[in-house]
């Protein structure tokens, strides 16, 4: 037997008792005679003490250990020598006096420090995964991955779902992003493609007769990586018969409360759910994903703006844009520098400029800060006090204000507002956020190529009584789909389907499929839908947008135990990476050279 007991698992109540523990050398300090090893396995460490007057031999070998060597000891478990207990350590009362030890196999030096949290190059981290997941932090989330996905998966069970794989190899068809293609060498010339998720498989499930489906789905999806985003991930795919909009969000804030209280109880939640239309929610935040741990909400100032002799707040609203902003508590007595600061990031993201008001804390009177406030002489006090009123605004807030096209007013101060959150401290990093966001739009104008898109997918179903709009105003026309966000970033769409072929084929036609595109792209769907299908809708939460936030992380890669880094490469296994030429030929494939230009 290699090992009796974890190294992380022994404690007080184990003293007198003789082991055999296996791990790796997370520490050696020489104490002058006296060797000590902080012996580390996935469950946690413990202090092995190496005495010469004890084991001669084993401290010989204590002699010639070093960080990462793999070790196997034998030993009797002790309590440490008064004053010397680590209180940090779940092990810390006690320690383990080394009878004999044998090195299992030793280490070069790595090429970064595991044993502490500090930062390395990403691409260096990646490369040496294996050596990246056996520090801490890294350890703690891939076991916080399993705990999740076990929840998820027993949550479903008990409520009658059933668990069930879909292909991988599936055939490529617009669902919003680029597919990955697979080539075929049985049917040459032709490919399959990886399921940028199982939409039209889960669809096909309900009409098969499954009713509550599930499985922990893999998805690709051949697009720019970013901070959320990687070109393989996982999502819980979810997909339910005889269900409306209510089933799925109230099973959804069931199993998200659950979780969390299960799985990491320190994380507060606001519930219920907050609910918001798209429309409040664009109105309110600028974003569709907003984080709601903090208000600092937009204010619309475009009545009061378009009366004033300010040109730049006027002519804004008359060329059909806003004027907006929010108040900054606290904040009028912010530098030229600090508002200048302010004003970049706005134009980073498409403002023009960026308009302050400051309110003087001179009993509680409006006043305008000339030095941070160009505005102020276009402006009667009639309405500088409307707009301190309209903001709620008190003495010694800031007001910041966009006028813009409405899109570029709503990036902007969306950004602003997240900057304000996060230096005014007002965002709690232990609570998560979740919200419902509802009554999206069917669909989206596309003015470079003059058509409409789907704002979800194409097989979401559209509000019955908005159904007649879809011939002589689809813009107007809303969706049954429904979004959940946590702190800013969105966790997972879904919708109630549509299960009627005839509403199916006309909705593909509004987006501008003709009947052989449809039945080329979709046939299988389409087809399936006359026989018997039912009412249905799913949901797909991301799993690792979600462990991302539950960690307390920036980016999903430190979720994901072998991810690829931002440009989509993998340090780890040089990949993507070329072929030989027998493979190409087996495919029938030839790669064209970068110099080479495609004749069309």
């Amino acid at each position: 037997m290699i090992q009796t007991h974890k190294c992380g698992e022994l404690r007080s109540a184990h003293i007198g008792k003789r082991v055999v523990l296996a791990g790796w050398v997370n520490r050696r300090r020489d104490h002058g005679g006296l060797v000590f090893i902080d012996l580390r396995d996935r469950e946690g460490l413990v202090q092995v003490v190496f005495n010469p007057e004890i084991s001669p031999e084993a401290h010989t070998i204590a002699d010639s250990l070093r960080n990462e060597y793999v070790l196997q000891v034998w030993g009797e478990v002790a309590r440490r020598p008064s004053g010397t207990e680590n209180l940090k350590l779940p092990t810390g009362e006690i320690e383990i006096i080394a009878g004999n030890a044998v090195v299992l196999n030793s280490s070069k030096n790595p090429p970064f420090y595991i044993n502490e949290e500090t930062e390395v190059d990403e691409n260096l981290r990646l490369k040496y995964r294996y050596l990246d997941l056996r520090r801490p932090r890294m350890k703690e989330n891939v076991i916080l991955r399993h705990q999740v996905i076990k929840f998820m998966r027993d949550f479903l069970t008990e409520r009658e779902f059933i668990e069930i794989e879909t292909p991988i190899l599936i055939k490529s068809t617009p669902e919003g992003a680029r597919d990955y293609l697979v080539p075929s060498r049985v049917h040459a010339g032709k490919f399959y493609a990886l399921p940028q998720s199982p939409q039209q498989l889960k669809q096909l499930l309900m009409v098969a007769g499954f009713e509550k489906y599930f499985q922990i789905a893999r998805c690709f999806r051949d697009e720019d990586p970013r901070a959320d985003r990687q070109p393989e991930f996982t999502q819980l795919d979810m997909e339910m018969s005889f269900v409306d909009e209510e089933d799925i969000l109230g099973l959804l804030e069931e199993m998200f409360t659950n979780l969390i209280s299960a799985v990491k109880p320190s994380l507060k939640l606001i519930r219920p759910f907050p609910r918001l239309s798209f429309r409040e929610a664009m109105d309110r935040f600028g974003c569709d994903k907003p984080d709601i741990r903090f208000a600092l909400e937009f204010k619309d100032l475009s009545d009061i703006a378009v009366r004033t002799d300010f040109a730049v707040f006027r002519e804004a609203v008359q060329k059909g844009g806003r004027v907006k902003g929010i108040c900054a508590p606290g904040c009028a007595k912010y530098s030229r520098r600090q508002i200048d600061d302010l004003t970049q990031l706005c134009k980073e993201y498409g403002a023009k400029g960026l308009a302050t008001i400051a309110l003087t804390d001179d009993s509680g009177r409006l006043g305008v800060d000339k030095a941070i406030s160009f505005v102020a002489k276009f402006l009667t006090s009639e309405d500088l006090e409307e707009i301190a009123q309209r903001f709620e605004a008190g003495p010694g807030d800031m007001i910041l204000i966009l006028a813009d096209q409405q899109d570029t007013v709503n990036r902007a101060l969306g950004q602003l507002r997240l900057e304000m959150g996060r230096r005014l401290g007002l965002i709690d990093p232990e609570l998560l956020a979740f919200a419902f966001i509802l009554d999206f739009p069917l669909f989206q104008w596309v003015e470079e190529e003059q058509r409409w898109d789907s704002m979800h997918h194409p097989f979401t179903a559209p509000f019955e009584e908005d159904i007649p709009l879809l011939d002589v105003d689809p813009g107007k026309v809303r969706s049954r789909h429904y979004d959940v966000i946590c702190n800013g970033a969105e966790l997972s769409s879904g919708s109630i389907r549509i299960h009627q072929r005839e509403l199916q084929e006309k909705v593909l036609a509004t987006l501008g499929y003709k009947n052989e595109e449809m039945h080329a792209q979709f046939g299988q769907l389409l087809e399936a839908l006359d026989y018997g299908a039912p009412p249905h809708g799913g949901i797909a939460p991301g799993i690792d947008r979600l462990l991302m936030l539950m960690a307390g992380e920036q980016n999903i890669r430190e979720v994901i135990p072998f991810p690829k880094t931002q440009s989509a490469y993998d340090p780890l296994f040089d990949a993507p990476s070329e072929v030989s030429e027998q493979q190409l030929k087996e495919l029938r494939l030839a790669v064209l050279k970068e110099s080479s230009k495609v004749e069309m």
